[in-house]
């Protein structure tokens, strides 16, 4: 039944409601306060006219009314019909970088002089379009995005052992311009496992896109925000070593994800229902058979556009992607670390140095499965061998402060070694010196004193001093420096003195009581 005829003052507030602002017919319905059928009717009226919006100059309401109701102008016969260029042709060349329906309606006009105007070819065409399929109707530009999301539903291997089922995750990716899909399972959904996924998908296509758009999930997005959400710094390395961006889907937009969660969907379907019989013992069979169905998937025609996610894939995402890396991205997990005022970090229970200059910063620390590297500002600082012996300390020479350096050269063993030259009572003295203390090193300095000792005294009376020293048990640098200033080596030992003299076994081992002792 035809729809009821409005003033025409209304009809062209339709048409330039539909035309201008391009809204929908119920919206104008409302607008207008007339049934959205009747706006539709006016509208495809005008369409199939030949006319085109705005009208021309001097385009009066009656000539409009013959050319929308030509059964009522006997002057006015049926307009030739026009040609347009394949819809199949224009949707593909949409998907490509740099294209758009008014550069394609230019290269139409060019060789259809006498073609559609460009707001009838708009208007064809994206008829044409809303009539596809919801996933395939969205503007994805080619090798620009690909969606990412772990499924709800969850496959499942069986251990061989106990014959108990274990689920799994299903990670599953989609190209948003050919809709070329890719799935696997992982075992869980922890980082090492997003980002294994992730790997695999790139390799799978043989090339990298521009962006990765993936859901707000807490694996990859530390702080979900609206408009600059938080993302795991390993997400972020990864992205930085392919060269990609991370751009998650905004929170409660589903518009922003529609592709991959139609993905999904077509993948639980397709991989959990055609797979529900079949009974997998290891994570390598299921990948294997879920590789299958992704085949056939890729490989099959879309119903109405006579092509598959592979061709197009072929035809459009790929030559518009960045080649893979010459090397795979490793893992590695970020980390915070202070440096500690040993100009160490701990990292995994063990410690590693940097420069002494750093110490008391916040460095970033990136754990990989063999090495530790460590960055300050965005500068690698140091880089070690990881360990995986709890405790342990990494150090290299460069990191220490010049005086540790050469406090680092000094030994127990090579101080002794400069005492004996002098002769064994300098070295015994040495000896007690280091053993008094809680730790030998914090006995350098004072044997290194009595050593200096003999350049302004010589040799020989530094022997005899040390000897008085441990005669009367005065294990110390001063000592031995009182005993040279007053002259009391020079002279004899008292026989008291002689009796006190320490063993020479007390003399290596000061926890060694003695006789003497005991009296």
């Amino acid at each position: 039944m035809p729809a009821k005829r409005v003033s025409m003052r209304k009809l062209k507030e339709i048409l330039r409601l539909k035309f201008q602002h391009h809204l929908s017919d119920r919206a104008i319905g409302r607008s207008c306060r007339i049934s959205h059928r009747t706006v539709a009717d006016y509208v495809n009226r005008f369409v199939d006219s030949g006319l085109s919006w705005p009208l021309a100059e001097g385009y009066d309401d009656t000539a409009l009314q013959a050319k929308l109701y030509p059964e009522k102008s006997s002057a006015t016969s049926a307009p030739e019909p026009r040609s347009m260029p394949d819809m199949k042709y224009l949707h593909r060349e949409l998907k490509r970088p740099g294209v758009t329906l008014y550069m394609l309606w230019e290269e139409y006009r060019q060789n259809e002089p006498d073609g559609y105007g460009k707001t009838q070819f708009y208007e064809r065409y994206r008829s044409w379009a809303n009539k596809l399929h919801p996933t395939l109707r969205q503007d994805h530009k080619a090798g620009e995005k690909v969606f990412v999301d772990w499924a709800g539903k969850k496959p499942e291997i069986v251990d061989p052992k106990t014959g108990q089922g274990k689920p799994v995750e299903l990670f599953v990716s989609s190209l948003g311009a050919s809709s070329f899909t890719y799935a696997e399972a992982r075992r869980s959904q922890r980082l090492p496992e997003w980002i294994g996924a992730h790997a695999n998908m790139l390799e799978f296509f043989q090339a990298v896109p521009a962006l990765v758009v993936p859901d707000n999930t807490r694996t990859g997005v530390t702080r979900a925000c609206r408009y600059e959400p938080d993302l795991n710094p390993t997400y972020q390395d990864f992205a930085d070593h392919y060269g990609l961006a991370i751009v998650p889907a905004r929170k409660h937009k589903a518009r922003d994800k529609a592709k991959v969660e139609s993905a999904v969907l077509i993948a639980e379907r397709l991989i959990l229902g055609g797979l529900r019989d079949q009974i997998f013992f290891s994570l390598a069979e299921l990948n294997e058979a879920i590789g299958q169905v992704l085949d056939n998937l890729n490989n099959k025609a879309f119903q109405k556009l006579d092509v598959s996610r592979r061709q197009l894939f072929e035809q459009l995402d790929r030559p518009a992607m960045h080649p893979l890396p010459a090397k795979r991205y490793q893992y590695g997990e970020w980390k915070k670390a202070k440096v500690n005022i040993d100009y160490h970090i701990e990292a995994d229970r063990n410690y590693y140095s940097v420069h002494y200059g750093l110490i008391h910063k916040t460095l970033d620390v990136r754990l990989t499965d063999c090495s530790v590297e460590i960055w300050h500002q965005g500068r690698r600082v140091a880089s070690h061998p990881r360990i995986y012996d709890k405790g342990r300390h990494l150090t290299q020479l460069a990191h220490r402060p010049p005086s540790h350096k050469k406090y680092l050269e000094w030994t127990p063993e090579r101080i002794l070694s400069w005492g004996r030259k002098t002769g064994p009572s300098t070295e015994a003295v040495m000896a007690k010196v280091m053993a008094s203390r809680r730790h030998p090193e914090q006995g350098f300095r004072s044997c290194l004193g009595i050593l200096r000792l003999a350049q302004r005294y010589d040799p020989d009376r530094l022997e005899n001093a040390c000897r008085r020293a441990l005669a009367i048990g005065g294990y110390s640098y001063k000592s031995v420096k009182s005993i040279l200033e007053r002259g009391l080596d020079t002279q004899p030992l008292e026989q008291q003195e002689e009796k006190n003299r320490p063993s020479q076994l007390e003399l290596l081992h000061g926890n060694v009581r003695g006789n003497n002792y005991y009296n």
